[in-house]
């Protein structure tokens, strides 16, 4: 996109949500050579489960306020692109690689699971650590416990807090019999709701911390994931809603947006936000029953848009244009890259990536650093985007899928510049089309290691790994 596409849609952006450029100017002359004179903050908020409609900046009708004022003061990814579910997003995001480089391409990383995020991938935080960095997590890691090697403070992060699963209690903390709350990866019994948890500790991590050094701050919400539960006085802003998940669904985001700005209050108070970059998106679509995803196609662990394209904002006060929007196809896999080199960190790693330097896209409304993304590619499912068009090889079936042999076995082909909401297969028309996109899923498809598949349900001899907590 050129920069006057870029200049444009800012103010576009400002129009639609009624906001005028005046009331958000901030200081334009603090340059990117000047700001990566000292290496920049990074507070990275993942959001889990969130629909790409349930946030108000989108004109959702979700109460969003602080993350509507991100929206209002950064820059908007809006062709921004994850994994189905859960830990293949975390994963991609923590190495820049696919997750079928490492076998972690379908479903998510059960409480059961005897893997996780392979040993040798270099993650994100070991890599910032190496250069300085404070590092620390708040929230929801989901990427292995089977042993102290695969938790986070064995991965790069100084300090963590939260839980290693997904799903658990909100309110016990509890997820298949054991206690899954920990702080530096240390049993934790503690009373509250969880993403109030995270907002606490992350508010005192930030008070707490030597600015004379720059912090990694990694902030997985559980919010708003199934169970749906609530504290009461978020439940009472949504009355009208009749639907109970709906209602507690609704709570849930708002919780976590009042959390989001209880933490940018902090960066404020210390004096840190001018020199920090706040990153935020979901994990992947919502589902159905109680997101909105708007008019994208499927939802939460399918590879139609629905499923894997998000809300995503980048903010950095004086180096990011407030209300700019990026519409080039980026993939999370882009943030390890893009994130190392605004740090000063080397790229050079025995594994190559996968994910490009988005920066120019970002700052600069520069063209995607991609000639393809690889959406997923399964044994039985897979998608790829190739510029504006898209193949989806079997795309009603969902990410948990286990079956060696799918029912199905369809292929379809879509321009996403004429056609963004997949009402229209193109495969017949375009037959030369349909044949190079196959060719590039296939080529994927011979390099991805065997899938870790654990069972879906917990088999009864399952005992409690020892690095979770027992509840009595």
């Amino acid at each position: 996109m050129d920069t006057s596409t870029h200049s444009r849609t800012r103010r576009d952006f400002l129009k639609g949500i009624g906001l005028s450029a005046a009331s958000l100017a901030v200081s334009q002359s603090l340059g990117l050579a000047e700001a990566s004179a000292s290496k920049p903050n990074i507070v990275f908020f993942l959001a889990d489960d969130l629909g790409f409609k349930d946030v108000g900046y989108r004109g959702g009708s979700i109460k969003t306020p602080n993350i509507d004022k991100l929206a209002a003061e950064g820059t908007l990814l809006d062709q921004f692109y994850v994994q189905p579910v859960c830990s293949p997003t975390r994963s991609s995001l923590m190495t820049g690689r696919y997750p079928m480089r490492y076998g972690l391409q379908v479903g998510v990383v059960r409480p059961w699971a005897q893997h996780g995020l392979p040993l040798a991938e270099r993650t994100l935080a070991q890599a910032l650590k190496e250069v300085g960095y404070t590092t620390a997590i708040c929230g929801k890691w989901h990427l292995g416990h089977l042993n102290s090697r695969y938790l986070p403070t064995s991965r790069g992060f100084d300090h963590q807090y939260g839980h290693y699963n997904g799903a658990l209690d909100y309110f016990t903390h509890i997820r298949d019999r054991g206690l899954d709350w920990h702080r530096d990866d240390e049993p934790l019994r503690e009373e509250g709701y969880t993403t109030n948890l995270i907002a606490d500790e992350s508010v005192r991590l930030i008070e707490r911390h030597d600015i004379s050094r720059p912090l990694f701050f990694y902030v997985p919400f559980n919010a708003p994931h199934s169970p749906f539960q609530a504290p009461q006085s978020y439940l009472d802003m949504y009355k009208h809603i009749k639907a109970r998940n709906k209602r507690a669904f609704a709570a849930m985001v708002t919780c976590m947006d009042d959390a989001i700005g209880r933490i940018v209050t902090a960066l404020d108070n210390r004096g840190m936000r001018r020199n920090t970059l706040i990153f935020f998106c979901s994990d992947n679509g919502g589902v159905g029953a109680v997101a909105d995803n708007g008019l994208l196609r499927g939802q939460k662990a399918q590879l139609y848009e629905g499923g894997i394209r998000v809300p995503a904002i980048a903010a950095w006060p004086g180096v990011l244009e407030a209300g700019a929007v990026v519409n080039e196809p980026l993939h999370i896999v882009d943030m390890y890259p893009t994130l190392l080199k605004l740090a000063g960190a080397t790229l050079e790693q025995p594994l190559p990536l996968d994910g490009k330097d988005a920066w120019p896209t970002i700052a600069e409304g520069k063209p995607s650093p991609h000639e393809e993304i690889l959406l997923n590619v399964t044994h039985y499912n897979g998608a790829i985007r190739r510029g504006d068009w898209k193949l989806v090889h079997n795309g009603r079936l969902g990410a948990n899928y286990t079956s060696a042999v799918p029912s199905e076995n369809t292929f379809e082909l879509f321009n996403l510049a004429d056609d963004p909401y997949e009402k229209n297969d193109l495969s017949e028309k375009n037959p030369q089309k349909l044949r190079q996109l196959k060719r590039r899923l296939e080529s994927y498809a011979s390099q991805a290691a065997k899938a870790n598949i654990p069972p879906n349900r917990m088999p009864k001899d399952f005992k409690i790994p020892e690095a979770w907590g027992h509840p009595d």
